[in-house]
């Protein structure tokens, strides 16, 4: 069996840094989920003890959008569980609690993770989700030692987890508003063009607004392209008789 390079040796960090760290957490809430996700599996990396390694995944109706891990061992983790169908991290998305593995060694209800997680050094993980509408934020913490994460010290795993799901739901929204505001932004741009085409289109021709927008639209369906862009080409050849 590889022998785990990511031994966890190190002592891991004051608790009392925490809050400095998950500060920094929540500044990235309008980045992208990967970097919400690969910092969160930092965190819990150096904050939990006896922990050697984490990985991080978002989730979003049962599909995975999203992962991240402390190490390059343990990138893959996440993969086999969801092309196998189970696996400690989907395990936990549907559990009232941590689900745990004590020793990958006699682990029977997940071979393909069994196997791939002895391959990569780790003999026990415990696996943590945080739920929010389709939103699923799941944290999976390693250890080279069979049986050495200690449950009590679970709490502090789960504020990590449900940190992290926090700042991805924010991300989430965020990126909502920006998509809804770019869309509206684009409709009164879109208005304008049409505006400033009927305009010209009444001066040019002497009929009403309503006229001039049938015009537009008879165009528009004639030639097979979108309303603003027959405005743009009428703008653009502002005189000359084309239309």
């Amino acid at each position: 069996m590889k022998r785990a390079r990511w031994s966890g040796d190190e002592p891991p960090m004051l608790g009392r840094d925490l809050a400095a760290q998950s500060a920094d957490l929540l500044k990235i809430a309008n980045a992208s989920e990967a970097r919400a996700l690969d910092r969160l599996a930092e965190l819990a990396a150096r904050q939990v003890p006896a922990c050697s390694g984490a990985d991080a995944a978002a989730w979003r109706d049962g599909e995975l959008t999203a992962a991240a891990a402390s190490h390059p061992d343990l990138a893959g983790l996440t993969e086999v569980q969801r092309a196998a169908g189970r696996g400690p991290t989907i395990a936990a998305i549907t559990a009232d609690g941590p689900v745990h593995c004590p020793d990958t060694l006699t682990e029977e209800r997940w071979p393909e993770y069994a196997a791939a997680a002895l391959r990569c050094g780790v003999r026990c993980c415990v696996a943590i989700a945080h739920r929010a509408g389709d939103l699923a934020v799941t944290l999976v913490l390693s250890a080279a030692r069979p049986r050495s994460l200690d449950p009590d010290r679970l709490p502090l795993a789960e504020l990590l987890v449900t940190l992290g799901g926090a700042v991805l739901g924010n991300a989430s929204e965020y990126g909502d508003s920006q998509r809804t505001a770019l869309q509206l932004a684009d409709a009164a741009q879109s208005r304008e063009l049409v505006d400033q085409a009927k305009g010209m289109l009444m001066h040019a021709l002497g009929c009403s607004a309503d006229q001039a927008l049938a015009r537009l639209r008879q165009i528009s369906q004639q030639r097979n392209i979108k309303v603003t862009e027959v405005a743009e080409r009428i703008i653009a050849a502002s005189g000359n008789h084309e239309f």
